[in-house]
């Protein structure tokens, strides 16, 4: 059989990439059993909470610096994440 690589899918260079300000654990809810606080297409403002970091149980809001729309979230409900990895993209109005 042949083998064919996978190639990453490239995001639109005009999409903008939130990403994570330290090390710690990804939420996208504000509280368990509360709604998230974005979805995928949900409109935002500049400095509107996007989700939460959380380090030694301190929540570290991580905010939009554009005003635009959620593009695609990457990271999983209450997953480790890398300081510096992308979280989610937001598309500019």
């Amino acid at each position: 059989g042949v083998q064919t690589c996978a190639l990453p899918i490239s995001k639109p260079a005009h999409w903008v990439a939130v990403t994570a300000s330290s090390v710690g654990t990804f939420y996208r809810c504000p509280a368990p059993h509360q709604p998230p606080f974005v979805e995928v297409g949900a409109k935002v403002q500049a400095n509107d909470t996007l989700c939460l970091i959380e380090v030694m149980k301190m929540f570290t809001g991580m905010t939009s610096p554009i005003e635009g729309s959620v593009a695609e979230i990457l990271v999983a409900d209450a997953t480790l994440v890398e300081h510096g990895q992308v979280l989610m993209y937001l598309e500019p109005v």
